[in-house]
């Protein structure tokens, strides 16, 4: 059998190549689209609290800038390494394409737990991040936003580090930010709203409504509790949940009322009576109408992809599911809304908010998400018609619809 692909990069560069072979693109297309355009690596001293110092090492991958600016998240996480900042952001490039938004791809993170600092600490690291990338980003250049272990208080520190060196107010350089320093109504619960509605027309397709079908819901941070919360709302019934520390089971759904009062109580939930514990793995596996992988990559692999029931799987994490994996799904007729589709809220409100900066006006929670909701239904029939047009999954299809676009950018640029 076939070696397993589970290095981010490597599992991006086959998905474009896939769609470039099923559009039959001219072979520059794939050539220009497989590697990022751009990567810096940066190393910046730290004074910590006990007066010594400490080098971290950052990064900032530029994918490709055909169709607009680079946008794309920070990550503070332990396991960032330069290929994984180089897949993500070749993810976004595609991810804001598909979206129907004029970004390119961007994704930058230091290698550090963050666990491990005080708040003032982290507060000197970010600044020292922020102005080691600043001569790559811009408002009108590359805008990043908070990712993993990052957040509004840290893209503010950023912005004022990077206004500091360019000598004048540039809210939009930083997408993320807290309400009171330029962000906007709706981002937080944006990508969760986006995983949300990413189900709701997968379901449509499939002749059944989100009211009293079952969901099972893998990570329960942001992106999850929203996926979970706007489900509830619509009438779903929430069977599954884990997260780090848990995972539980209720066949005759969950009492959601108690867990977002615990949810807006604490942060996070424990499993306090919801229903019986479960292996973390066995939450894949539920025969369930929604899965909603909301974790990390790699979770369905070509080992358990056989032993998924879900009808629909709508991918809130990036890279949830291999090549190999996706495969054996669509044999299966598991409809698979992947990452770059079902997650993009994300980046489309950032967008919004990027909007609202640079003219400095700002919208009413309603219409920032109505205007996602219109961007995010009008891609997913998209994608939807191109793939029943090409007899393709969604993920093939959200590739190829992103690649004719910035193929034809790219074209009238001249690269090629």
């Amino acid at each position: 059998m076939a070696k397993e692909t589970l290095n981010p990069f490597e599992i991006a560069q086959k998905q474009i190549k896939s769609a470039c072979d099923k559009l039959n693109t001219d072979p520059a297309v794939y050539e220009i689209l497989k590697d990022p355009m751009r990567v810096l690596e940066v190393s910046f001293p730290v004074k910590l609290d006990n007066g010594t110092v400490k080098t971290f090492t950052g990064y900032r991958s530029q994918h490709n800038n055909a169709v607009g600016p680079f946008k794309g998240g920070i990550r503070f996480h332990p396991d960032v390494t330069r290929d994984e900042v180089k897949a993500l952001s070749t993810w976004m490039t595609f991810k804001c394409s598909v979206a129907g938004i004029p970004y390119g791809g961007g994704k930058g993170g230091i290698t550090i737990n963050p666990k491990e600092y005080s708040a003032a600490e982290l507060e000197r690291i970010s600044r020292g991040y922020a102005k080691a990338i600043a001569p790559l980003i811009g408002e009108k250049v590359d805008i990043p936003a908070p990712d993993v272990n990052t957040n509004g208080q840290i893209m503010s520190w950023m912005v004022d580090a990077y206004e500091e060196i360019v000598k004048k107010s540039t809210p939009g350089v930083f997408t993320g930010k807290p309400l009171e320093f330029g962000g906007s109504l709706a981002r937080t619960e944006a990508t969760g709203y986006g995983v949300h509605l990413a189900a709701k027309k997968a379901l449509k397709k499939l002749g059944k409504e989100v009211k009293n079908s079952t969901y099972a819901i893998q990570g329960f941070g942001n992106v999850g509790y929203y996926t979970a919360y706007y489900a509830h709302k619509d009438g779903a019934k929430i069977v599954a949940i884990s997260n780090v520390d848990t995972a539980f089971y209720n066949e005759n759904g969950i009492d959601m009322e108690k867990i977002i009062k615990e949810m807006e109580a604490n942060g996070f939930v424990k499993n306090n009576g919801y229903g019986k514990e479960i292996p973390h793995k066995e939450l894949l596996e539920l025969e369930v109408d929604v899965l909603a992988p909301c974790a990390l990559e790699n979770q369905i692999t070509s080992e358990n992809a056989d032993r998924i029931k879900a009808k629909v799987i709508t991918e809130g994490a990036n890279g949830p599911t291999t090549p190999e994996a996706d495969k054996v799904l669509f044999k299966k007729g598991i409809v698979v809304v992947p990452d770059i589709l079902a997650n993009a809220g994300g980046v489309v409100v950032s967008y919004f908010e990027w909007v609202q900066n640079l003219q400095g006006y700002y919208w009413e929670f309603n219409e920032v998400q109505q205007k996602e909701a219109s961007l995010l239904s009008k891609a997913f029939e998209d994608v939807w018609d191109l793939a029943d047009k090409y007899k393709v999954d969604l993920r093939n299809a959200s590739y190829m619809k992103s690649i004719e676009k910035i193929s034809k950018a790219m074209k009238l640029r001249g690269w090629f």
